[in-house]
């Protein structure tokens, strides 16, 4: 068992009246120096709750697989211009930001390196349970999702190998491979096995979608704030950082969606590219950081992956709450013109006259004729 040792300062008197100074789970007491068994609390704790959520996970992306259709899906894999336009999202302009702002706040060597990782990564799966919270194009949200996680396999190294090159050997930092590759599998099959379900129970497959939803949006904060008990202190940390972590998810998502809008996707498809360019797959930056680098390094940097997560999720929430106003205020304005016109209508119509009801949108207006 590895152990640790903690000293502690005792006058000769209170270690004369007090033989038991030393903490009970002391293996040896020489002194004014104790060796104390490492608490393994922490790690026992943090591999349950892996366990668990990665569970809770994969039942929330079996629900989101409900709202995709394997038709428009498949649209997506034979026409992937959406799919295009997030692969530049992704690999382009998130490992350049991240060099960019590097160079900008001019952080140590080992704290760009992380940056970086971070900029490289593969979108994360909380991006889809948001994209369909704001009504994004879900089939494109999972395609772009799965697709970034199989290219991050080649692409990783490669942006890795581009960038780090005037701060590290990029052969130092060791990719997790498995680790990628199990993110694949828990994306693919959950949402696999919901497309089945939505193909062939589509009334049972919105019920579980409904669920999903709900139990994804606090999945998502219970993983925040697990997070922040697990690593409480590894809160110390370059004031750089933390200024890095707060504007790299907001640049993510502004350049997502800008990028997108220019290259001619609607509106509910630029939402979704924004939400998968600013989201990362942070607990793989995280792995990724504790393979590479010496305990003294990972005090320099291994909070930024927490740090990232935190802001993704903050900048995420006000996308959503501001989405849900605009649409809430568009809806009442829509019921106030309905209502208007109603009126007018009603003054201007002879009472025997025959009243067409019914909502006609502003973008289709259909011509009743009449006998």
């Amino acid at each position: 068992m590895q152990t640790y040792l903690l000293s502690q300062q005792f006058n000769a008197g209170s270690l004369a009246e007090n033989s038991t100074a030393c903490p009970a789970n002391a293996t040896v007491c020489n002194g004014t120096s104790c060796v104390l068994a490492e608490d393994n609390f922490n790690e026992t704790l943090s591999v349950i709750l892996s366990a668990v959520l990665t569970t809770m996970l994969a039942l929330v992306m079996f629900s989101m697989g409900c709202n995709v259709e394997v038709k428009r899906f498949w649209e997506h894999v034979k026409r992937p211009w959406g799919i295009f336009v997030g692969f530049l999202c992704q690999f382009g302009i998130m490992p350049l930001t991240a060099f960019l702002l590097s160079l900008a706040f001019n952080v140590l060597p080992v704290q760009a390196v992380v940056v970086l990782i971070m900029g490289c990564c593969p979108g994360g799966t909380a991006s889809n349970i948001i994209a369909y919270w704001v009504d994004g194009d879900m089939d494109l949200s999972i395609s772009m999702t799965t697709s970034s996680t199989l290219l991050a396999m080649g692409m990783m190294p490669l942006c890795l190998f581009i960038y780090t090159k005037m701060w590290t050997d990029s052969s130092a930092i060791v990719l997790p491979y498995n680790s990628i590759g199990i993110s694949l599998v828990a994306l693919v099959i959950p949402v696999s096995l919901g497309m089945y379900v939505n193909y062939r129970w589509p009334s049972k497959a919105k019920i579980i979608l409904k669920i999903g939803s709900i139990v994804g949006a606090i999945l998502i904060v219970v993983i925040a704030v697990v997070g922040g008990i697990l690593y409480k202190g590894s809160w110390v940390i370059s004031p750089k950082l933390w200024i890095i972590g707060t504007i790299f998810p907001a640049a993510g998502y502004s350049l997502g969606f800008f990028l997108a809008r220019i290259a001619g996707l609607s509106w509910h498809r630029c939402r979704t590219v924004s939400l998968e360019t600013g989201m990362q797959n942070t607990q793989l930056c995280s792995t990724i950081v504790q393979l590479s680098f010496t305990p003294e390094q990972l005090e320099l940097m291994f909070t930024f992956p927490l740090i990232y997560s935190i802001f993704q999720l903050v900048f995420a929430l006000l996308i959503l709450a501001g989405y849900r106003i605009y649409i809430k205020r568009r809806v009442k304005t829509k019921t106030d013109v309905e209502k208007t016109g109603e009126k007018e209508d009603t003054k201007s119509t002879p009472p025997h006259s025959k009243i067409n009801g019914g909502f006609v949108s502003n973008e289709t207006i259909t011509t009743v004729p009449t006998s």
